[in-house]
Formats: structure tokens, C-alpha cells, sequence
């Protein structure tokens, strides 16, 4: 077993967004992504098959797609396939734990 601090990643940029590694494995792989208040992680997609998850733990915001913008806050979660067009605009400083399965 594995347990991960999550505080101990809750980090902010307000140039950037922050990322943290939190499990990768050949199952699937596990991100933390801090965004401050009004940035994006862009729309984008990947040429697999596969899912991912998108939890917000702290925060509002809105999951985006290729045409469409869905509210987003601390508790929400958004599941897609990979191939699917997903990001994340926060609206808030805003936290999000990203799972992708299988891992890329």
C-alpha cells in the first residue's frame, strides 16, 4: 500500500500551473495539478484508448470540452474517455487530481 499527503503538494504559481507525480504504474497514473485563480490547463486529447477522471479538491472552476464548459467545484468529478477533449479553467486557485488509465 501507498499513502499519499496531499497537503504536502498544495502549491501555487501564479505564472504557471503546478504539477506533482503522485503514482504511475503500468495500471494507471495519478497527477496533481494546482491551477492559480484564471488559468487554464488547455483543451486537449489523446490518440488512445483509455479513460481518465478529473476530481476537484479544492476550488471552482469549469471542465472544458472541445464546444462546452461544465461548472466545476470541490467535490465534482468529470470522467471521459482519453480520446475526448478535456481541461480545466480555474475560476478560484483551484486543485485537481487527474487519473488516467491506462497510463500515457
Amino acid at each position: 500500500m501507498k499513502k499519499i499527503n496531499l497537503s504536502e503538494t498544495r502549491k501555487f504559481n501564479p505564472l504557471a500551473m503546478n504539477s506533482s507525480l503522485l503514482h504511475d504504474s503500468p495500471y494507471f497514473k495519478i497527477i496533481n495539478f494546482n491551477l492559480s485563480a484564471g488559468q487554464i490547463f488547455p483543451v486537449h486529447s489523446h490518440d488512445i484508448e483509455g479513460q481518465l477522471s478529473i476530481l476537484v479538491i479544492e476550488g471552482d472552476g469549469k471542465f472544458l470540452g472541445q464546444d462546452s464548459e461544465i461548472p466545476a467545484q470541490t467535490g465534482d468529478m468529470l470522467i471521459s474517455d482519453i480520446s475526448e477533449p478535456h481541461g480545466v479553467k480555474a475560476v478560484s486557485d483551484m486543485r485537481i487530481i487527474v487519473t488516467i488509465a491506462p497510463p500515457i
